[in-house]
């Protein structure tokens, strides 16, 4: 999470610690909760309402993890450590579904789950549970007190002598006890001087059973013959015969409808990220001293040999030291297709091995092992606000004032035209009900939640929720070839000596070079080369020009092409080779040009469906690699690529992506290697595969977990579709406030209806989100 630094202060004596906070009701806690801990000196905190956590960075010289904690209760709520310095049990809930703080909320477990993403998860999603638990109680108490009261209030044929001291006897209970968490967050927050919406619930139905108790023993409400009437609007026209008792009774009913589901609702928005996290083995069937025992994944250490038979999870990053397999890794990068490995290749914690048995040996844990990784990026960037969060914060901040002023000037405004008291009192209840902004607060953290666990779930991970818009803007992608639009699994296509260096001669030159090097052109010559590769020293890489190594005591080096090194004979055999849509290299033995050699890259063959998929989505594709011209034009001709950028050196690459931006270009760049990770972080929009290196995913904005390039157009669609689920939500909820305040300010509304709106409108706002979970990729694989 990015947060400001305050002036002067140091970033290196920073910590950083992850809070579960409970008793938020809505964004203007969380807004208030975030006020409190920034006025500390040294503190930038971010507290967010749909994950309920709050991210701190503080000084330790000047504050600690108690002080945050106890400034968190001070202001009314509840708090307990998620990461950071030590680690506990998690929240213990009291009986009135409010957490009391605890010292955290679980260790770093296995393969994946730590402190931060696992236990804190764990330890969210069990105060969130007791807390639904407990609106479901008071929940099902309200509803079978309330419904009897509203059926006798509307239908007068039931309406016999004194039925309404019964609605009073069935009402009590449900505004003491049913709206007890609605009164008691409001006394909390007047005690520090704050409004929140749950002041407008409570200041609504405290004054509609004020008024009814005030009809019923001073009024003419009590007498035996008494009858009432239902009206959908406030004008009911009976004086102080009207009580609203019923009004109450329904509106707390809903409301707490309301607020189950939400709670419900924030449980099921972060299934996807628990789910991720729960994907590790708990158990390792570990090798030491020869004798093959049972062990928790966290007493493994780095450099254990585990084995591994077919049908169980790989319980920790490793790499293959003997054994075949197809390994499932459908879980992480979304693919079906299992991926074989073999003796020396890497393979990730949580994976499913579906046939050989396999020894591997460990080479990270806790909270360096992937899934971890993973669980941290979703975490952050559920955790993150989007702008439009940050403006409804600041527009709930007084909101609810100003409809307390509103609600003054509708009974002021009633009375002095001339309508009844019962009348005016109606309205002005009316619109304390109707204007609570719940929806409002929903509106962007639940489609945030829902839409990046379900991108967890399918290998996208978004960083955060800048990036949707991002995603919405962006009109060109930019292509890395190597890696991201072929396999990058390149093979030796031909091999030509010089200068009296026979071809086998100047190939096995040229592998005792590339015997150093990672490169897949290296990689590819090595491979090509069947005989005994002879020992080279003082290997050195120049990136983007080549590698040299002395060999036999002479200077070897193996790069890229230059016409100016070259004979005649020699250049022709480069231009042919890129005219064919191979990838040339020369061979240099102490400085005179003694080979080329030839190297050919396989297209993936999901790219040319990518490239058909980025232009459905408004994107022109664009090709950038360092290889050259002929070999790019090759590849992009047979995906449906027009425009290429060829013979791009790496610090080229973030020029060429300036470039397009100053054309007014709105560039998204994939990539998947080191040299594609400052131009990841200059384009607007960077996606790194995540069979790539770690510095070009820790660049990117989106990570895909899986080296095919259709899902970079997945993570566009589900990012756009998560954007237009926000704004629908934010304009519902704009729309239903703006709307229906007027009509309650008018008269026009009945306050039990008002509640029941209220209530359906959070509920639609949440269930809009949820539909996010049904995302799919737009690809058959």
């Amino acid at each position: 999470m990015t947060t400001a630094q305050a002036p002067g202060q140091d970033a290196s004596a920073q910590a950083h610690i992850d809070l579960g906070v409970t008793g938020m009701t809505c964004t203007s806690c969380s807004s208030r909760v975030e006020r409190k801990l920034n006025k500390l000196d040294g503190v930038t905190a971010s507290v967010n309402f749909a994950t309920e956590t709050a991210g701190v960075d503080y000084d330790p010289g000047q504050t600690t993890p108690a002080d945050l904690i106890g400034v968190v209760e001070k202001t009314g709520y509840g708090a307990f450590q998620l990461s950071g310095a030590g680690t506990g049990d998690g929240p213990d809930t009291d009986s009135d579904g409010a957490s009391a703080t605890a010292d955290g909320a679980g260790s770093a477990a296995g393969a994946g789950a730590t402190s931060a993403s696992g236990g804190g998860t764990d330890a969210i999603s069990r105060a969130r549970d007791a807390h639904a638990d407990y609106l479901r109680r008071h929940l099902i108490g309200a509803a079978v007190l309330s419904v009897p009261a509203a059926v006798l209030s509307m239908v007068p044929a039931l309406q016999f002598d004194h039925w309404q001291w019964l609605v009073f006897a069935l009402v009590s209970p449900v505004y003491f006890w049913a709206g007890w968490p609605f009164h008691k967050a409001t006394v909390t927050n007047l005690r520090h001087g704050a409004f929140t919406m749950d002041t407008l619930i409570s200041l609504g139905t405290t004054a509609a059973y004020l008024w009814s108790l005030w009809a019923l023993f001073l009024g003419d409400a009590g007498d035996p013959g008494m009858r009432m009437h239902m009206s959908v609007t406030a004008h009911a026209g009976a004086g102080m015969d009207e009580i609203y008792l019923e009004t109450v009774g329904v509106v707390i009913t809903f409301l707490l409808l309301g607020r189950w589901f939400e709670t419900r609702a924030k449980g099921q928005s972060s299934a996807a990220l628990r789910e991720l996290l729960d994907m590790g083995a708990k158990e390792a069937a570990v090798i030491r001293d020869g004798v093959e025992r049972r062990v928790a994944v966290e007493a493994l250490r780095v450099g254990d040999t585990v084995l591994v038979r077919p049908g169980e999870k790989i319980p920790i990053d490793g790499r293959v030291t003997d054994g075949s397999s197809a390994v499932d890794e459908s879980m992480l990068t979304g693919e079906s297709v299992p991926v074989e490995v073999t003796a020396g290749d890497q393979v990730t914690g949580a994976t499913l091995n579906t046939s050989g048995r396999l020894l591997v040996e460990v080479t990270r844990l806790g909270e360096d092992s992937t899934l971890a990784q993973l669980g941290r990026l979703v975490t952050a960037a559920q955790a993150k606000k989007a702008p439009v969060e940050r403006l409804v914060d600041r527009v709930t901040q007084w909101f609810v004032p100003a409809v307390m002023a509103v609600a003054v000037i509708t009974l002021v405004w009633h009375l002095a035209a001339g309508s009844g008291t019962a009348d005016a009192f109606a309205a002005a209840v009316a619109v304390l009900i109707i204007a609570c902004p719940c929806a409002l607060g929903l509106a962007t953290p639940t489609a945030l939640l829902v839409g990046t666990g379900r991108g967890a779930q399918l290998g996208l991970l978004i960083k955060g929720p800048e990036i949707l818009e991002s995603t919405r803007r962006v009109d060109t992608i930019v292509l890395d070839k190597t890696g991201t639009v072929t396999t990058g699994e390149m093979s030796l296509d031909s091999a030509t000596g010089l200068d009296g260096y026979g071809d086998e001669n100047a190939l096995r030159l040229a592998a005792a070079v590339e015997a150093g090097s990672e490169h897949p052109i290296g990689r590819a010559i090595v491979a090509g080369f069947t005989g005994t590769v002879p020992a080279a020293d003082s290997f050195a890489a120049t990136a983007g020009h080549g590698v040299e190594a002395t060999v036999e005591g002479r200077r070897v080096r193996v790069g890229r092409p230059v016409r100016e090194e070259l004979s005649d004979a020699a250049w022709e055999l480069v231009v042919a080779a890129e005219d064919a849509g191979a990838t040339p290299v020369a061979l240099f033995v102490d400085d005179a040009a003694a080979g080329v050699l030839t190297v050919r890259d396989t297209v993936k063959g999901s790219s040319a469906e990518a490239v058909g998929a980025f232009r459905e989505l408004g994107l022109e594709p664009v090709l950038l690699t360092g290889d050259n011209a002929g070999a790019a034009r090759a590849v992009a001709g047979e995906v449906g690529i027009g425009k290429v950028i060829a013979g791009v050196l790496p610090d080229e690459k973030v020029g060429e992506v300036e470039k397009l931006q100053a054309a007014g270009r709105t560039v998204a760049m994939v990539g998947d290697g080191v040299n594609d990770a400052a131009a990841l972080a200059t384009a607007d929009l960077g996606l790194a595969m995540g069979a790539g290196s770690d510095v070009a995913i820790e660049a990117s904005d989106i990570t895909l977990m899986n080296d095919d390039p259709r899902s970079a157009a997945d993570a566009i669609r589900l990012s756009r579709r998560t954007l237009g689920t926000i704004k629908g939500n934010l304009f519902w909820a704009f729309a239903y406030n703006v709307a229906l305040i007027p009509v309650a300010a008018l008269g026009l509304l009945n306050p039990m209806f008002a509640g029941i709106a209220m209530a359906f409108s959070s509920v639609f706002v949440v269930s809009n989100s949820l539909r996010l979970r049904g995302f799919r990729s737009a690809f058959a694989r």
